[in-house]
């Protein structure tokens, strides 16, 4: 899945697929150093997670996140 939006977000180009690590690309939100990276991902930013949905907090849900 990270590929494809990460595909989808570089139109198409695998270049940036190629050249960045998946760790960079589609941080893992639920530890410090991937919330960090995330935070300093350019928009619209890619995050991975294995939260149940029960943990994410309820302004998520409200937001225009894309899940």
């Amino acid at each position: 899945m990270l590929e494809i939006l990460s595909l989808i977000r570089q139109d198409g180009d695998p270049k940036w697929c190629r050249s960045v690590p998946n760790w960079d690309r589609g941080p893992w939100l639920e530890t410090l150093l991937g919330y960090r990276r995330a935070r300093g991902n350019p928009r619209p930013r890619i995050i991975s997670s294995h939260l149940p949905v029960q943990m994410f907090p309820k302004a998520f849900f409200g937001s225009k996140a894309k899940v």
